[in-house]
């Protein structure tokens, strides 16, 4: 299922969700411009890496705290294709703008990069062990989409659904994603445990940012004042 657009209101201009789909296309263009190694490097450095995480709180001395605390931030920022970047901007830019319009501007920026954190958070816990780099805004975003499942969970969400396209309530389309990312991150985890070495996809940080933007979105809480024309 392929969102298009929602019915939902708003009644003001999200610049910052704006601010954030260009930073993160201005990024991914840079990392495009880079030849193999460096961007390898770039990665590495500013990507979240569990392993490395795991050797700090061992008492190594290979990585410093800002080292390990950094990329838990610029790794939002970061991503490995352009049908990633693409996706991620795409729910974002759906999405995001009616938490900004409910949340406000700087409560926006505050809950989509605590989120964030989170969600990597998450990854880096299910995977503590791993070596692969863990980059991208979905854990973000993701955050956004459980925020919007609490509050706008009745709003309509245009989809494309195979040939179709209708017009879906937002509880159903979110839920699934929720729910498909779950199971997805439980069989990783199985697998991991079996022996195979699994990459791709970090499904456990899409499960923590959908839990920690569902949970946290009532403690922001609704900015005090809000226009009372549409904006569309």
């Amino acid at each position: 299922m392929l969102p298009i657009r929602d019915d939902q209101p708003r009644y003001s201009t999200p610049w910052v969700n704006y601010f954030l789909i260009g930073l993160n296309l201005v990024i991914f263009f840079f990392e495009f411009t880079l030849d193999p190694q460096s961007l390898e490097i770039l990665i590495r450095q500013f990507a979240v890496v569990p392993s490395h995480v795991a050797l700090f709180l061992s008492g190594s001395q290979r990585y410093s705290l800002v080292a390990i605390l950094l990329p838990f931030f610029t790794s939002l920022f970061l991503h490995g294709s352009w049908m990633h970047v693409i996706g991620n901007m795409w729910f974002l830019y759906i999405f995001g703008d009616n938490l900004e319009d409910y949340l406000g501007p700087f409560k926006y920026l505050v809950f989509y990069l605590l989120t964030g954190v989170l969600a990597m958070g998450t990854h880096m816990v299910m995977n503590l062990h791993s070596t692969a780099p863990a980059l991208g805004a979905s854990g973000a975003i993701a955050g956004v989409l459980g925020a919007y499942f609490v509050l706008y969970p009745r709003a309509r969400v245009l989809t494309w659904f195979f040939v179709f396209v209708l017009w879906v309530p937002a509880w159903v389309i979110l839920g699934y994603w929720f729910v498909l990312n779950f199971l997805s991150g439980t069989a990783t985890s199985l697998a991991v445990q079996g022996g195979r070495n699994m990459g791709g996809v970090a499904f456990w940080a899409h499960v923590g940012g959908f839990i920690s933007g569902a949970l946290l979105v009532k403690v922001f809480g609704e900015r005090q004042r809000r226009h009372p024309y549409a904006f569309q």
